[in-house]
């Protein structure tokens, strides 16, 4: 074997091969590297100086940031407390009203077109000891009701102070009162025909002219109507005939519209009273199975009908015997109260 130091010489002497230093070489993995500029960002073009202030301003002017404990404050000072209620069980069974009254009286007729009056009925209301069926509803609200009622109530005293909400108030009850006057006069036969084109100018009233088409024979207008087995009153709106079936028709008014009947809170019992007390009321002869809520609006808009079948009354009417149970038991502890605190 050769000595290293031979090799050297040789290798020295080839033209091939040279051992002389070169020139350092980087080499990339990276083709870009090579063959590209480096990308300078769009964002270093644009001009710091002229937009620092815009962006300074915006920054400054943004609140401090919410948390859920300020939210709460927030609410709590707009609406009050908020009423926690538990949520019901999910095994509960539903609740079965104990003393059951039928809905429908089996010794009733059904009424026929033939039989309808030239008058309808107009029954003066009495007043007397034996409750309304609005002040049944009123007393037995449940505590989500209540709730939603008085927060409705503070926002809107917040809005327009309490004055501002007197007359607020004060005006949808003269708009109502109104209304079913302007309505009762075009459905009654001995109406003034001048006050009905007048009518007809009336926001509600137009709101309401295609349900109009749809309505016929009419039993009653504004009549009271008192149930003799339940003991109790109220003062119907209409009865009359809807796409041929006889129905309890309440008219109301909203700001809002109310497409589902679910949008129409208690109106359904409501109507289900009214249609139980008039097949149990002797100034009444026909019986009534069905029911119709119509909302009607102020800018004259489509009225919503809600219509009200055998089957979704009988449904009502179970929740409506527990409303005037809850309320007959309110009545009962009221008055056993009522002598502990005279003897104080």
């Amino acid at each position: 074997m050769k000595a290293f130091p031979t090799i050297c010489r040789q290798l020295r002497s080839s033209r091939r091969f040279s051992l002389e230093p070169t020139a350092h070489v980087d080499f990339s993995t990276s083709s870009c590297a090579c063959s590209r500029k480096k990308k300078v960002s769009p964002y270093k073009e644009v001009d710091q100086g002229k937009y620092s202030d815009l962006v300074q301003s915006v920054l400054s002017s943004r609140g401090l940031a919410q948390t859920p404990e300020s939210l709460f404050e927030e609410d709590n000072l707009l609406y009050g407390p908020v009423s926690k209620c538990k949520p019901p069980k999910q095994d509960e069974k539903a609740r079965v009203p104990g003393n059951w009254c039928p809905l429908f009286n089996p010794e009733r007729i059904k009424l026929n077109a033939t039989s309808t009056p030239t008058i309808p009925l107009k029954i003066p209301l009495q007043r007397n000891m034996i409750p309304s069926v609005t002040k049944i509803l009123q007393q037995t609200m449940t505590s989500e009701q209540i709730f939603y009622l008085e927060r409705w109530k503070k926002r809107m005293i917040l809005e327009l102070g309490e004055d501002g909400f007197e007359e607020y108030s004060s005006n949808l009850f003269l708009q109502g009162k109104r209304f079913h006057k302007a309505l009762e006069s075009i459905l009654s036969p001995q109406g003034d025909l001048k006050e009905r084109d007048e009518n007809l100018e009336c926001g509600y009233v137009e709101s309401v002219q295609h349900i109009l088409k749809d309505v016929s024979g009419v039993q009653a207008l504004e009549s009271a109507v008192q149930h003799e087995t339940l003991k109790y009153v109220g003062l119907l709106d209409c009865v009359a005939e809807y796409q041929g079936k006889l129905c309890v028709i309440d008219w109301k008014t909203s700001e809002k519209p109310k497409p589902y009947i679910r949008n129409t809170f208690d109106n359904p019992l409501q109507v289900v009273a009214y249609i139980g007390a008039i097949n149990n009321d002797a100034n009444y002869s026909f019986q009534v199975q069905c029911g119709l809520i119509v909302v009607a609006y102020k800018d004259g808009s489509p009225a919503h009908p809600h219509f009200m079948d055998t089957e979704l009354c009988s449904q009502y009417w179970a929740k409506w015997l527990l409303r005037l149970e809850e309320y007959t038991q309110k009545e009962k502890n009221q008055n056993i109260q009522k002598p502990d605190q005279g003897t104080e």
